[in-house]
């Protein structure tokens, strides 16, 4: 063998020994490759879970359903006297309550006595009148006169011009008096008798102006009071109002007419039906509400002004998505169900809710007809969640 020969042999071996040794190191590396990725644990989503089957057995699984729903909207409410059936007790004179002849609570019935007053106003009302009176009938007896000395000759028909012109304003000065005194309380028959005794009598009468219940008695005895105050308050309560306050964000397809049902808590087993008579054409600046209301036949006086209730309006019925309560779990200040991914492997997904009636509760977002869902068990397999992502299962 020359030396050419040898150089190339020993080439070629060197070459063969590379190529293998290459090949060693990828196997190798393909192998380290294949073991990091087996170590590599791929990481669980928190908001899914895969049942047990003894889990599996303690919760149903269905669709959402379609039912026909009334949107129910609850406020507080409260029973108050209907205004326009409320009177407000006065005197037309000023003076001092000499005695009081009834108390709050109790009925009264129109033209009933409720106080009496002394008044130096109505005395000198009284004087006024007598003396326009005299003067009046002085006049007319002058004009008798003066007619006889015109038919004698004695004075001419200018004197008896004057004279009934006198007269006419006495006249006048007298009616003046008479209406000023029945403005000041006294009834046409105290007039009447005023005219024909010609005795002043300073007692005022505060009589009832209608049929009720007093309410309020904001007067005792030998108290000054002034014409402007109000002495009595008094409701007729075969009438009154069912009264509500409802937010804003809420009144904006409130109408009167609208359905309602109200129960008084003092007066249990008693639910109110009716329809809505009043809604108020402003939002108050101070609450943001808008006031409703019901007029309530009240005939046995069995609710009674400042009763509390509780008032549920109520929207047309609709049909609308509905998913059970027990489907329902709260996390995070949101509402959730789980929905159904794969057999037995469930996803916990936010939903919006709105009304709750019998025992269910209305979806506007967040799961379709079509989608199954944990109808019951909701509760036990959150928990269940919970514990395996905690123990990293």
């Amino acid at each position: 063998m020359n030396s050419k020969t040898s150089v190339q042999l020993s080439c070629a071996a060197a070459l063969a020994f590379a190529w293998a040794l290459s090949g060693c190191n990828a196997a190798g590396s393909g192998a380290a490759r294949e073991a990091a990725g087996q170590q590599s644990p791929v990481p669980q989503d928190p908001l899914s879970i895969k049942v047990s089957p003894a889990l599996r057995g303690q919760i149903q699984v269905g669709l959402p359903s379609w039912e026909i729903v009334s949107g129910n909207l609850n406020v507080a409410g409260r029973v108050e006297a209907d205004e326009t059936r409320l009177s407000r007790a006065g005197s037309p004179v000023a003076g001092r309550v000499a005695s009081l002849e009834a108390v709050e609570g109790q009925k009264v019935t129109r033209g009933q006595v409720l106080a009496t007053l002394n008044s130096t106003d109505l005395a000198d009302g009284q004087f006024g009148f007598l003396r326009a009176q005299s003067q009046e009938q002085l006049a007319q007896r002058a004009l008798v006169r003066a007619r006889q000395l015109v038919d004698a000759g004695v004075i001419g028909v200018a004197e008896l011009q004057r004279r009934e012109a006198e007269h006419g304003q006495y006249t006048a000065e007298l009616a003046t008096w008479r209406d000023r005194l029945r403005v000041m309380g006294m009834p046409p028959e105290e007039v009447a008798r005023l005219e024909r005794t010609h005795t002043v009598n300073s007692l005022s009468q505060v009589v009832a102006n209608i049929d009720g219940v007093i309410l309020e008695r904001k007067v005792t005895t030998g108290q000054i009071i002034q014409p402007a105050d109000t002495l009595f308050v008094i409701a007729d309560l075969s009438q009154v109002w069912l009264v509500a306050d409802v937010p804003e964000q809420a009144a904006g397809l409130i109408q009167a007419g609208k359905v309602l049902e109200g129960e008084i808590p003092a007066l249990p087993g008693r639910t109110i039906h009716g329809r809505l008579s009043f809604v108020s054409a402003l939002v108050s600046p101070e609450t943001r509400t808008v006031r409703v209301r019901m007029d309530l036949p009240n005939p046995g006086l069995l609710y009674k002004p400042a009763m509390l209730a509780n008032i549920r309006l109520q929207d047309r019925p609709e049909r609308k998505l509905v998913i059970p309560a027990t489907a329902v779990v709260r996390e995070g200040n949101q509402d959730h169900v789980f929905l159904e991914t794969k057999a037995d492997e469930f996803l916990m997904k936010p939903v919006v809710l709105t009304d709750e009636f019998q025992d269910k509760r209305v979806v506007t977002e967040g799961v379709g007809p079509a989608q199954r869902i944990v109808l019951d068990g909701a509760f036990h397999l959150n928990n269940e969640r919970k514990r395996a992502s905690l123990h990293g299962e």
